[in-house]
């Protein structure tokens, strides 16, 4: 066995919708499926094996412990490798890096509210989620729905890439932190400056990339950004959070006027097998800038509750309406409300 069969695998398995590959020296393989993780028929990876991997992605693990690549097969195929080292030996999660977007009818988002925000001139638009959510499929299926109509510089930033994009009606410009850019803070001054139309953002990690992201909203992009957290809410207390305490109220400020909206989702396991996505959005519009600016959360969490706005819904109604569809399970829909008490009263009918 050398790393041509660890890549063969990887494609395998990726082409038969597993969503990553795990392999680790002296073990098994594995991958995730539906959301599970599965033991695979197939032979211990030997040492020697995983070292040759590492070597093929271009790491020494003899001078690094990790590291996160786009590695290209031999095939001409890419994949999204994260290698590590555990107590065990050398290890690698795989992902593929995906061709083919699929469409946002086909990821069941709100279509019509994504494509107003993408027809925005200018600000900023938040998807959240946990890990493995698909937060940055959601966005590329937003970003090649563009791609079809309009003539635009895409210039995107990633750590890795997830979805290669090939350039349509806009011209792309993708880039890889580590490898075509040292950093998110220097690809976002950078795309400042290459006469930029929609700038994506792969994940706001710290105060600097949230900063830069707000001023190039305010300056006419279109900022798409990631982040790591879950509901609507709380990813704007998540960003606001970056901030030191003293820059947290002109942060509000501009975060009030330039956010077009946040939609956050979750895969939860379907009632058939696969999974199903879960959202929760809010646009922003109206009394909901003067909240925001305030930093009044528990009005803006009442407001999603309320329900009164098409372009506004909270978790609990996304997790209702995919019961009553026959999506998820009650089971899973109760396990995933963020109060178990809300689900059961609203599933009764107790308001």
């Amino acid at each position: 066995m050398d790393f041509r069969y660890l890549e063969e695998l990887a494609s395998r398995w990726l082409e038969a919708d597993a969503t990553d590959v795990f392999v680790r020296a002296g073990e098994v393989p594995r991958v995730r499926l539906n959301g599970d993780l599965v033991v695979l028929d197939e032979e211990v990876v030997p040492e020697a094996a995983m070292l040759e991997f590492w070597r093929a992605c271009g790491v020494d693990p003899a001078e690094e412990c990790e590291r996160d690549i786009r590695h290209v097969m031999q095939s001409g195929g890419y994949l999204r490798v994260n290698l590590y080292r555990t107590m065990d030996g050398l290890a690698a999660a795989i992902r593929p890096l995906k061709v083919v977007i699929p469409s946002m009818e086909e990821l069941g988002v709100p279509v019509e509210m994504l494509r107003e925000w993408m027809n925005r001139k200018s600000g900023i638009i938040w998807v959240s989620g946990p890990t493995a959510s698909g937060k940055s499929t959601t966005l590329a299926s937003c970003l090649e729905d563009v791609n079809q109509h309009r003539k635009q510089h895409v210039v995107t930033i990633e750590d890795p890439i997830e979805y290669v994009f090939e350039s349509k009606q806009c011209y792309f410009s993708q880039r890889e932190v580590n490898s075509d850019t040292g950093s998110f803070v220097e690809a976002l001054r950078a795309a400042l400056r290459q006469n930029s139309d929609i700038i994506f953002i792969g994940e706001i990690r710290d105060e600097e990339t949230a900063k830069i992201a707000l001023r190039a909203a305010e300056t006419g992009h279109l900022v798409l950004a990631t982040l790591h957290s879950a509901g609507v809410v709380e990813s704007m207390e998540r960003i606001i959070n970056l901030f030191p305490f003293e820059k947290r109220i002109s942060s509000l400020q501009l975060l009030s006027v330039q956010l077009i909206g946040v939609l956050s989702q979750q895969l939860l396991p379907g009632a058939d097998g696969g999974l199903q996505l879960i959202t929760e959005f809010l646009q922003n519009e109206g009394v909901t800038r003067k909240w925001i600016r305030e930093g009044s959360y528990p009005e803006l969490s009442d407001f999603l509750r309320r329900r009164e706005n098409p372009n506004t819904r909270d978790l609990l109604s996304g997790l209702i309406e995919a019961v009553e569809q026959g999506r998820i399970s009650e089971k899973v829909a109760r396990n995933a409300a963020p109060h178990p008490g809300d689900f059961e009263r609203t599933m009764r009918g107790i308001s």
